[in-house]
C-alpha cells in the first residue's frame, strides 16, 4: 500500500534531527558533571537581564542531581521531533527553532519574580505537542487528524502541567510552550501537507464550471413536456374550432344543381 502524499516511506530521515537534539541534551548533562560550575545558573530567570541567556540555554540544561528530569524529557522530545520532521518536514526546522525561542521569551515575561530559575526541554515539548495536535485539527487531513488523536492518547494528561499543581515544576514554561505551539500551527496551517483536493474543487478554483448533467436532463425533460403540452393545446384548439363550425354547416341549405340538355339542330 502506497503512503499518503507528502509522507516518506521511512521514519529514519525524520529520526536524525531528533537524535541530534538528544545528543546535545545528554552532552550538556554530561558536561555539567565535568565542570565545577553549576550549569543551572545559566537557566532562565524571568524579568532579569542575565536571565535572557536562558532563552537560548534553558532547553539544554537539566538538573544534574536528578536523572529523572532528563529521562522524562528525552522520550517525548525524541518522539515529538520525529513526528514533526516526518509529517511537517517542509516547516519542521522553523517550527522547532521558533518553539525554542518564543517559548523561552514568553517564559521570561510570565515566569514570575520569585527568583526561580527555569531549566529543561519541557517547554519545547509542550510547544511541539500543541503544534502537532492543533495543526492536525486545522488541516482536516485524515493522517494528520490520526496523529492528533495519537498525541492526545500519549500526552493528553500533559494539559495539567500548565497549572501550578506541583512544586518545582515550571508550569509557566509549559503554558508558554503550549501557546506558542498553537500559534505556530495557525501560522503554518497552509504550509506542509494538505488534504488532497477533489477534481471539482480544483475546477472551482480555476473558474471551470463542471458539466451539469442533472440540469441538462431536467431541461430536456422540461422542453419535451412543453412540446407535448403545446401539441395538446393545438389539438384542443382544432377540436374547438370544429365544434364552432358544425352548427353553421348544419343550418346551410343544400345546394341543388340542375342540368338542362339541349339538342343540336
Amino acid at each position: 500500500m502506497r503512503p499518503e502524499p507528502n509522507f516518506e516511506y521511512s521514519l529514519k530521515p525524520a529520526m536524525l534531527p531528533a537524535i541530534f537534539v538528544l545528543i546535545v541534551m545528554w552532552l550538556a548533562y554530561w558536561a555539567d558533571f565535568l565542570f565545577t560550575t553549576d550549569f543551572q545558573r545559566y537557566g532562565l530567570e524571568a524579568l532579569t537581564t542575565r536571565g535572557l541567556r536562558g532563552i537560548v540555554l534553558m532547553p539544554w540544561i537539566h538538573a544534574h542531581n536528578d536523572v529523572k528530569h532528563i529521562l522524562n524529557n528525552s522520550l517525548p522530545t525524541f518522539l515529538l521531533l520525529t513526528l514533526l520532521f516526518y509529517s511537517y518536514k517542509a516547516v519542521a526546522w522553523r517550527v522547532f527553532m521558533f518553539s525554542w525561542f518564543f517559548t523561552g521569551l514568553g517564559l521570561w515575561f510570565i515566569g514570575g519574580t520569585n527568583g526561580a530559575i527555569h531549566i529543561g526541554m519541557s517547554g519545547i515539548i509542550y510547544a511541539l505537542a500543541g503544534f502537532l495536535f492543533t495543526s492536525g485539527v486545522l488541516r482536516k487531513y485524515l493522517p494528520l487528524q490520526a496523529l492528533s488523536l495519537f498525541i492526545v492518547f500519549l500526552y493528553g494528561s500533559m494539559i495539567w502541567g500548565i497549572f501550578p499543581t506541583q512544586p518545582r515544576v515550571s508550569w509557566q514554561g509549559h503554558l508558554s510552550g503550549l501557546i506558542v505551539g498553537i500559534i505556530l500551527a495557525i501560522i503554518y496551517r497552509k504550509q506542509g501537507p494538505q488534504r488532497p483536493k477533489y477534481q471539482y474543487e480544483i475546477e472551482k478554483e480555476l473558474g471551470i464550471e463542471p458539466p451539469d448533467f442533472e440540469g441538462d436532463l431536467r431541461r430536456a425533460i422540461e422542453a419535451e413536456q412543453a412540446a407535448i403540452e403545446a401539441q395538446q393545446a393545438a389539438i384542443e384548439a382544432q377540436q374547438e374550432l370544429e365544434k364552432q363550425m358544425a352548427p353553421e354547416q348544419e343550418n346551410q341549405k343544400p345546394m341543388v344543381v340542375v342540368y338542362q340538355y339541349k339538342k343540336n339542330d
